[in-house]
């Protein structure tokens, strides 16, 4: 393909990109870290928010409404007394936001998620330039972006107004400066400058935009420690160390742009907004992390209609039937797609360090999850450190498969198929046989690589360009799945629960929640938000910061209570702390707590007292 085809194929994957990214994407209420997002980028207080008092909708929604007077400066203050993120994303959004979104108005929340979408398309040709720069090869660049494009787990961050997506953009380039480092140093040539401090000012990004981002530097390291051990064994070391001192000043330079955050990092270890990282059990549930590690990765290539929230039970039966076959189908292509790049001598290094990279990432994950007892599996989000490693990788394995177009020219290894002679250390090519040949080795007709869906004919033998398609179309599918909110991929759904609120409601409606933090004002910020003008009634109960229970916030609840026009509906939500409301008059709708959207509920009748 000429460069004007190259071209127009990348404008192609940014337009579908853009269109998944941007369809509908106003359609939800914020949900509990988006209000955060929106609040503080306004340059707004959750403070101003009434505790253990009754309010109304206006009252728990005017933190995000924009003020002219607030500018960076406050999103600064407010960020760091409030919350545990850098500033740089919230900084960029009050910026941006303040082009779209009127003072003394309800922000747009179009407004409030588009950055993180275009952030999202950005990352599309950034993607592009990443296999270009490491894969000599214009068709794994393009297969990467495509990938970039649909990947349901990067259409599931773009949608959201979070800092994800500028953290995946980073993470990019300062991978590529990993592997323009490590490429250089093989070359026996000293790091160029501009590297140097591309690398530094990138990393130093990196940590401002999230402070996981240094979990990447950490498999980074990883990486460059191996490549070091590598020459240290080859006995090339001595030779080659004069090229690895910038290495260092790329290092200390990292560490300064990271030791700025030392004195906002310690203030947020234990804080009640980061405690939800321990509600998991790793060292008893042992599996449940590795699960959930699983299936977020799957998900950066699939995920069909499977979100319990709002589908029917068969749907989800179906799609993850239908999910488990097309994995037994695809997985075997894309690792032999995959073994045919790795061959490559030309592509070997890269594929080196990109598999380094996750493997070490993971291996961080896991390491504290189940060292330090902090579930990273638990939030879907955090696995951006290595997710645009693995849709590299993805889009390195499908141009393997578009390459090897015929069943006939898949590559068939000599002995145990690794593709490397025994006799040396050296990689060679391996040996290339047609399918008539008598000499087939066993993984083509047997093991693994026969699927079920082969061996069965589920369905039929397609050649290397067909099953690329098919697999880019289950992808597509996946974004759209992600997009439209029908996949697993979710977080809290107001706009699921607010509609029964509004429906089953007979009389005025009081919603009560605990309250630890914002997290949980941003909650029913989102209820309000859905139906602003109903004029709905909240109570935080504000847990005691040393008491560490509920008991003067309940105490004043019921005061409250007594003081309340009858009758009036009672919706406790996601409410911690018991409480006896039966001296009240009010009587509960149905015996059970029910959910909703991630929100757990119960519904109390309140009647006049005599």
């Amino acid at each position: 393909m000429n460069n004007r085809t190259h071209l127009l194929l990348l404008l192609l994957w940014l337009l579908i990109g853009t269109i998944i990214r941007l369809v509908d994407l106003a359609s939800l209420p914020p949900w509990t870290d988006e209000c955060a997002t929106i609040v503080f980028s306004l340059g707004n207080s959750f403070h101003t928010v009434p505790l253990n008092q009754v309010i109304g909708s206006d009252v728990l929604l005017q933190p995000l409404q924009p003020t002219s007077e607030a500018g960076i400066s406050a999103v600064v203050e407010h960020l760091f007394s409030e919350s545990t993120h850098p500033p740089l994303y919230f900084a960029l959004t009050h910026l941006w936001m303040k082009l779209f979104s009127p003072p003394q108005e309800l922000a747009s929340i179009w407004a409030a998620r588009s950055l993180s979408a275009f952030f999202g398309v950005a990352c599309i040709p950034a993607m592009f330039g990443f296999a270009y720069l490491v894969f000599p090869s214009r068709l794994a660049a393009q297969m990467a972006a495509a990938m970039m494009a649909v990947s349901p787990y990067a259409i599931f961050l773009a949608r959201q107004t979070r800092h994800y997506t500028l953290a995946i953009l980073l993470v990019i380039a300062s991978v590529c400066c990993l592997y323009k480092a490590v490429e250089t140093i093989k070359r026996r040539q000293i790091l160029p400058i501009w590297l140097l401090l591309s690398w530094i000012v990138v990393n130093c990004l990196g940590i401002a935009t999230h402070y996981f981002f240094a979990l990447s530097l950490c498999a980074q390291g990883l990486v460059l420690l191996l490549q070091i051990w590598r020459q240290i064994k080859a006995s090339i070391f001595t030779e080659l160390k004069i090229y690895w001192w910038r290495i260092g000043v790329i290092a200390v330079g990292t560490l300064m742009g990271c030791l700025v955050w030392l004195p906002v990092l310690q203030g947020i270890y234990g804080s009640e907004p980061t405690n939800w990282v321990s509600d998991g059990n790793p060292h008893t549930d042992w599996f449940s992390p590795i699960g959930r590690l699983l299936i977020w990765i799957i998900s950066i290539l699939l995920l069909l209609p499977s979100a319990f929230t709002n589908l029917p039970l068969a749907i989800v039966i179906v799609s993850g039937v239908v999910s488990l076959l097309f994995l037994l189908w695809s997985l075997p292509y894309l690792f032999l797609g995959w073994r045919c790049q790795q061959q490559s001598p030309d592509n070997h290094l890269a594929m080196e360090i990109l598999v380094e990279y996750v493997v070490g990432a993971i291996a961080i994950f896991l390491a504290i999850t189940y060292g330090l007892g902090m579930d990273l599996t638990l939030a879907a989000r955090f696995q951006f450190v290595f997710a645009p490693a693995i849709i590299l990788l993805l889009g390195a394995a499908l141009a393997g498969i578009w390459q090897n177009s015929q069943r006939s020219q898949l590559l068939v290894y000599q002995g145990n198929f690794t593709g490397v002679n025994k006799k040396s250390h050296s990689h060679r090519e391996p040996r290339v046989k047609q399918a008539e040949d008598k000499s087939i080795s066993w993984f083509t007709h047997q093991g693994w690589c026969t699927t079920l869906l082969d061996k069965y004919k589920l369905l039929p033998i397609v050649n290397g360009k067909v099953r690329v398609i098919i697999i880019y179309l289950m992808a597509t599918v996946g974004g759209f799945t992600a997009a439209y909110n029908l996949g697993y991929l979710q977080n809290h759904r107001p706009d699921i629960l607010a509609p029964i609120i509004q429906e089953f409601s007979e009389h005025p409606v009081l919603i009560a929640t605990t309250h630890k933090h914002h997290g949980q004002t941003g909650r029913m910020m989102g209820l309000a938000w859905e139906f602003p003008s109903e004029n709905w009634q909240f109570f935080l109960a504000h847990r005691d910061s040393k008491t560490k229970n509920y008991t003067n916030a309940i105490q004043m609840f019921h005061q409250q209570l007594t003081e309340l026009p009858r009758p009036f509906d009672l919706w406790l939500v996601d409410f911690q702390s018991g409480i006896d409301l039966e001296s009240q008059q009010c009587v509960p709708d149905h015996p059970k707590r029910k959910s909703a959207g991630e929100y757990r509920y119960r519904l109390y009748r309140c009647r006049a007292t005599n």
